[in-house]
């Protein structure tokens, strides 16, 4: 096989046309259909950059053999995991991108690859509107660490977020730090949870806070309310009118303007 025949199968298998490969490379069409046709060669920078987005060896672009790639030299599992990560494109282009993109560093509409980047995209590495991976950034961001408006994984940030370990605006989880915060462990301005810190209210069965309303214990430097006995061994949080209207009072005076919009949202649960 001479060096155009080899750079035509492999831009066919990995779903290239002439034109994204042209694109890939820098160069005109033309020069591709050149090369293909061994009327001209191209330059080392141009092979070196089609070996790697190959997955081939140069050997195996300049020899004339017949020798497959080096995803095809041997039969052990180096071999079958570089056969497995070969690109793919699709020929369709939705706003200027592949419609869908499978490689080691995949970008497109739909992207899946180890660093992936795309509307949609999946990987060890994902960045997009809708992304999903181990690292994991996007709108609305799924993943072991997970960033975005609205976030969700094992290690949560974003303006939304929930995980084991999350911090948000409005975070939930475990172990959660937020602006408005509930979690087994929650950290906040304002925070809800088993164990409850907040800087203005908190509210939880151990409560810490300048408001706090717990059901084991409250300590407030401002307002405490704590469970007190309704029947025979038996203790209970009984919140008044009255204990309603001196909580809501207490937090006009003590919450900053800036944070008035959590305020109120507070002020719905109480």
């Amino acid at each position: 096989m001479t060096l155009g025949d080899k750079l035509s199968k492999l831009r066919k298998e990995n779903n290239y046309t002439q034109e994204q490969l042209a694109g890939i490379l820098g160069v005109s069409r033309q020069a591709i259909s050149k090369w293909e046709s061994d009327i001209t060669y191209p330059e080392t920078d141009k092979l070196i950059r089609m070996s790697e987005l190959f997955n081939c060896s140069l050997d195996y672009l300049l020899k004339d053999t017949v020798q497959t790639d080096n995803s095809n030299q041997n039969n052990g599992t180096d071999g079958f995991n570089k056969k497995a990560l070969r690109e793919r494109k699709s020929a369709k282009m939705v706003f200027g991108m592949p419609l869908w993109h499978i490689g080691r560093k995949a970008r497109g509409f739909i992207a899946i690859g180890l660093d992936a980047r795309g509307v949609i995209a999946i990987g060890m590495k994902a960045t997009g509107i809708v992304s999903l991976g181990m690292l994991s950034i996007g709108v609305l961001s799924l993943g072991m660490l997970s960033i975005g408006p609205l976030s969700l994984g094992m290690f949560a940030i974003g303006i939304l977020s929930a995980g084991c370990f999350s911090v948000g605006v409005f975070s939930a989880g475990a172990i959660s730090l937020g602006i408005i915060s509930i979690g087994a462990i929650a950290i906040g301005d304002f925070s809800v949870g088993a164990l409850s810190v907040g800087k203005y209210f908190a509210l939880g069965d151990n409560a810490r806070g300048m408001i706090a309303i717990g059901d084991s214990y409250a300590m407030g430097s401002v307002y405490q309310k704590s469970s007190e006995l309704v029947s025979q061994n038996v203790t209970a949080i009984t919140l008044t009118e009255k204990d309603i209207n001196t909580v809501k009072n207490l937090l006009d005076n003590i919450v900053p303007t800036y944070l008035s919009w959590a305020k109120e949202i507070i002020k719905l649960f109480l």
